[in-house]
């Protein structure tokens, strides 16, 4: 029996449906993701697991119980907002044992649990310190810390790592992740920032307009997208118009190159338009193995990013992006060179 259950759950403001008859079901002990634009429906389908929005219709079970109706004290889940939410006139070991302390926990039983909470977020010493001596990222650890201490069964975060610069988001984002795997707690991650999904879940409910568009691991959702949605929200992608030339030998025109569609429908008709796809890590500058598909084309742009260099090529009125490993030893192309680009056909996908 799945950990959380999720059946036919719809949440409505008035008229506004803004949760569609969701349903999802994950096991104990694995890292969630519901991804999506804003608006999607993520973050209030987080409440009502929380059970701080009540649902239309539909229920929630967790490890058995039905809590659908239950107040959101009695669902012994632990929850942190994007906004850390700490109690500014409390230091950081009495915000951390806040929860623990009305529960009724002992006070030698607390501060020792208070400790090791301390210890696992890397913050050991800052017990006396207030909110407002803290970075952000050390909020932010403290309101996780506050948020197991009391042993959840599951914890539930709500764009945790928003309000944080790029740099601590990816560092504490593995903390994150690496401190759920010790626990092995059940968690669900709310984030609009695919990077985010991608890196660190086991799974990923991709979510738009208050429906689940693609459920499934991180590979699955990147490499075999199940809507036009999922392909173009998850990751870079190209798309291309290309023009049907024969459905039986599955061969199109791009740009009046030719080159053949694996994925072509036989049903195709000559002449009509179809879109195309593709990833631009499959894209080279460079003759590679597999790849049985060679475009023409000139740099329209040229972008440094460190360690990567991304180009946007125009076959005609197609332009892709590819990127390519900076080399310390050779100048990046310029605009308006000739480039020649491949491709393996398998990588084309029709949409």
């Amino acid at each position: 029996m799945a950990f959380i259950q999720v059946n036919d759950l719809t949440k409505s403001f008035g008229n506004n449906t803004v949760v569609k008859g969701v349903s999802f079901a994950f096991d104990k002990g694995e890292f969630i993701s519901l991804l999506g634009p804003s608006g999607c429906g993520k973050t209030t389908i987080l409440r009502m697991i929380a059970g701080f929005e009540r649902p239309t219709s539909g229920s929630i079970t967790v490890d058995g119980q039905d809590i659908t109706g239950l107040k959101p004290n009695r669902r012994q889940l632990g929850m942190v907002f994007q906004a850390y939410a700490l109690f500014p006139n409390l230091n950081v070991g009495e915000n951390i044992g806040f929860g623990l302390k009305i529960a009724g926990m002992p006070a030698e039983q607390r501060r020792a649990r208070i400790e090791e909470m301390l210890k696992l977020i890397g913050l050991a010493g800052y017990e006396k310190r207030y909110p407002y001596e803290l970075s952000g990222g050390q909020q932010q650890r403290v309101a996780l810390a506050r948020a197991i201490a009391p042993r959840p069964r599951m914890l539930l975060l709500d764009e945790p790592l928003s309000a944080l610069d790029a740099k601590i988001r990816v560092s504490l984002r593995e903390e994150i992740r690496a401190i759920q795997l010790d626990l092995g707690i059940t968690t669900v991650f709310v984030t609009h920032d695919q990077e985010e999904a991608l890196s660190i879940s086991d799974r990923i409910v991709v979510m738009n307009a208050g429906n689940i568009e693609q459920l499934g691991a991180p590979h699955e959702i990147y490499n075999k997208p199940a809507t036009r949605f999922v392909a173009s929200f998850v990751g870079q992608l190209n798309n291309i118009e290309a023009t049907v030339l024969e459905a039986a030998t599955k061969t199109v025109s791009i740009d009046g190159q030719i080159a053949t569609v694996p994925t072509l429908p036989t049903d195709a008709a000559t002449g009509s338009a179809v879109t195309l796809t593709l990833r631009p890590e499959v894209l080279s500058t460079f003759p590679r193995d597999g790849n049985d598909i060679t475009l023409t084309g000139t740099i329209a742009d040229v972008t440094f990013l460190g360690s990567v260099i991304r180009l946007r090529v125009a076959l005609g009125q197609n332009i892709v992006s590819l990127d390519t490993f900076n080399d310390q030893r050779t100048a990046p192309p310029a605009r308006g060179e000739p480039v020649t680009i491949s491709l393996a056909s398998k990588d084309l996908l029709v949409l």
